[in-house]
């Protein structure tokens, strides 16, 4: 499968790869982790619990180089057959709560997009980087941004089930100094195999996010993700290009690509651990993954 014409690529200067080629001459990089769709085991204590229901995953293949200066440091964009990718996924929270109390009423079930990277750090972790996540939950979004770091915004959103056959996500921003919107509609279908690249975008188990001047990695767990194959029957999105990234994903004249990847989940159960540093601290000059968490 070729997703990126040959011809449109272009060298750019890659500033993460730069940064890593050095700290790999002195043994501070790991290489990256096995992917797999089983989640290690995620220890304790459990900080969060939700579910992710209805997902539309669409993505776009891009070049390293278009992404690495958005990712925080000691990270560097993950890359599958030499192709990393732009995500967009829409989706219904459910029953958030904290470690194994009740699920927060009201609280706990909004509707989220978030715009998303795919990183690795440098003890090998593969995650995800978030660089929006849009809410329709005013007390979520500032919570979020406060406590772990996150660039939640406020938005007015909907998802709309027309009996099965189609989904459609709406999101307008509510966000200072922002504006931008999304209208994505697509037809789940047929149950999908999960091939290297359906593992590479989900079987994710951690997220690498910015906090007190340092990269944080926060543990996640859940069960494989069910997939199913999906029709792209309309989109019409700025979230992507609010974010800065409208021309990684961009065609010669400019315009919006299609996706290149789109798929359907009726969702996982997910748990979240404490927090990690994702650089390895150094003793006497050696690595260690060892360090204090972030709360």
């Amino acid at each position: 499968m070729v997703l990126v014409p040959r011809s449109a690529v272009k060298p750019l200067p890659d500033i993460a790869a730069m940064r890593f080629a050095r700290a790999r001459m002195f043994g501070m990089v790991a290489e990256p982790e096995p992917v797999s769709d089983l989640a290690p085991e995620l220890g304790r204590p459990r900080l969060l619990r939700q579910q992710w229901r209805d997902v539309a995953f669409l993505h776009w293949a891009v070049r390293p180089e278009q992404v690495g200066p958005f990712l925080p440091r000691g990270t560097r964009p993950d890359v599958l057959d030499g192709h990393t990718y732009v995500g967009l996924v829409l989706f219904r929270m459910v029953g958030t709560g904290f470690g194994r109390g009740p699920p927060l009423p009201w609280l706990g079930t909004f509707l989220e997009t978030n715009v998303r990277l795919y990183s690795v750090d440098e003890t090998g972790r593969r995650g995800v980087v978030f660089l929006s996540l849009d809410a329709d939950r005013a007390p979520i979004v500032a919570a979020a941004r406060v406590g772990f770091g996150l660039p939640y915004r406020w938005a007015r959103m909907r998802v709309a089930d027309d009996g099965g056959a189609l989904r459609t996500y709406t999101t307008s921003l509510r966000w200072p100094g922002v504006r931008a919107s999304s209208k994505v509609v697509i037809r789940p279908g047929e149950d999908l195999v999960t091939g290297p690249l359906e593992s590479f975008l989900t079987a994710r188990w951690g997220l690498h996010t910015t906090r007190f001047g340092r990269t944080w990695y926060l543990p996640n767990s859940h069960e494989p993700w069910p997939l199913r194959a999906a029709d792209l029957v309309e989109i019409d999105d700025g979230l992507v290009a609010s974010v800065g990234l409208r021309n990684a994903i961009a065609d010669s004249d400019g315009r919006q690509r299609r996706p290149d990847h789109v798929a359907f989940s009726p969702g996982v159960s997910a748990e979240f651990g404490r927090p990690r540093p994702a650089t390895p601290h150094t003793r006497g000059g050696a690595a260690t993954r060892h360090g204090r968490p972030m709360c």
